[in-house]
């Protein structure tokens, strides 16, 4: 968790490290990347050119699930820097919980993901781009894979909300309450001025 620490509120802002940041911003891309190419495959559909977003689609897809994964173990050897006293604790609980959706959300859209490919593979595998085999889940339904495909799209819609309501609270934060706590996550800085040092694992 990530609550803020009793200090006061001149001493430095504690920020996200270097590797922490990079997660983040890679994340950022790829999710992004990845909804266009979701919706250009839906709006394609069974065309050679859908096929091929759909292929990409399903790469992206698991390069997120890899990257999640290991800035999962990352943060979780390296807990994040604390909030800044200038934070309401309201909405410190609610950062920490967006943070503990968006990680459960990157993970299980994934794996839906793969489950509805898996309903419909002709075989033990179905390739991404470059033709790398992607191995798939046996045994699974069509019934389970509509299932899954259906859970899959919801948690599209609310991995947009919540990308949103976090980007607009980052940017209130910034320049509307001007917080010190914005700071954490660079480019952005403390809006006071205030220097900045690197609060989390390894620089």
């Amino acid at each position: 968790m990530a609550y803020a620490a009793d200090s006061a509120t001149d001493l430095p802002v504690q920020r996200y490290s270097n590797t922490a940041v990079t997660f983040h911003w890679i994340t950022v891309l790829l999710v992004v990347a990845q909804a266009c190419l979701g919706f250009a495959f839906e709006a394609a559909g069974r065309t050679p050119l859908g096929g091929e977003l759909f292929t990409w689609h399903k790469t992206v897809g698991a390069l997120i699930l890899i990257i999640t994964l290991t800035r999962l173990a990352y943060r979780l050897k390296n807990p994040p820097p604390p909030y800044g006293p200038d934070m309401p604790r309201w909405e410190q609980i609610a950062g920490n919980w967006n943070h503990r959706i968006f990680y459960f959300l990157l993970i299980a859209m994934p794996l839906t993901g793969l489950t509805a490919v898996s309903a419909h593979a002709k075989g033990a595998t179905t390739p991404l781009v470059g033709g790398i085999p992607l191995p798939v889940i046996p045994g699974v339904s069509e019934a389970v894979g509509d299932v899954a495909g259906g859970l899959h799209v919801v948690m599209v819609w609310i991995l947009i909300l919540l990308i949103l309501l976090h980007a607009a609270a980052g940017l209130k934060h910034r320049f509307v309450d001007r917080m010190a706590s914005a700071g954490r996550m660079p480019p952005f800085r403390p809006a006071d001025g205030r220097p900045v040092v690197i609060g989390q694992g390894s620089a």
